[in-house]
């Protein structure tokens, strides 16, 4: 299993093995899930809003929550997906800093390996990372668990789509295949079967990215046309 390789799929495939050279105030994961250490969280909420300049505190969660999602999804499933094992990324292994971005916001001290199956992949990251981590988002501040498992399907539709493009790329169709069927599986559970819907994984539910100054559509919005803002036009609560 190669790491670097998983890497050149996209920037959210990196997984570091050591802390950057730079340093980092780097923690487990399993300490933000406890409650015992939720600053790291909130500050990272309070940086996502203050630079998209988000009208509610909600919207920079939900866009801080996305690049999480996205990077758990993608650091399981890319290995999973071209050499059918990955990295047991249990929440006391990997270690996060909610400061940095990609590659360095994460590092993994483990040494295991779990089978690359859907319900290893399942176990590992739905259930010991985005259960635990949808709670701690709640704790944060007002954000609805169907925006956070909306967020958690966009991520997962997201990594596929990477993979596919990277496996096109470098005529790895064995990759690709077995990237699809994993995404399949892994949407067959009731908290993400809804999330996305259609052969191009259209999420259903709003990630809010549209409220900000500067915000627009995602390339799998649940809308067509941005929604008009204001507090009497808002869409039904995601």
């Amino acid at each position: 299993m190669d790491l670097d390789a998983c890497a050149s799929v996209g920037g959210f495939f990196a997984l570091r093995t050591t802390a950057p050279d730079g340093g980092g105030d780097h923690r487990p994961l399993a300490l933000l899930y406890s409650g015992a250490y939720d600053t790291p969280l909130a500050a990272r909420v309070d940086r996502v809003a203050a630079r998209l300049g988000a009208p509610e505190r909600r919207v920079g969660a939900s866009v801080a929550h996305l690049g999480l999602a996205a990077r758990l999804w993608s650091t399981a499933l890319g290995p999973a997906a071209l050499y059918g094992r990955f990295p047991d990324l249990t929440p006391g292994t990997l270690h996060w800093d909610g400061a940095l971005t990609s590659p360095d916001d994460l590092w993994w001290s483990g040494t295991g390996t779990r089978p690359g199956t859907v319900a290893e992949l399942r176990a590992a990251v739905q259930e010991a990372h985005l259960v635990p981590l949808h709670a701690a988002f709640a704790r944060d501040g007002r954000i609805s668990p169907r925006l956070l498992w909306g967020n958690a399907g966009s991520a997962l539709a997201g990594a596929l789509r990477e993979l596919l493009r990277w496996a096109r790329a470098h005529d790895r169709p064995e990759a690709a295949q077995r990237a699809a069927a994993l995404v399949r599986g892994l949407f067959d559970h009731p908290d993400l079967a809804r999330t996305v819907r259609g052969p191009a994984l259209r999420r259903t539910s709003c990630c809010l990215y549209y409220r900000c100054p500067s915000g627009g559509l995602c390339g799998d919005c649940v809308f067509d046309h941005p929604p008009r803002t204001g507090l009497d036009r808002r869409p039904p609560a995601p």
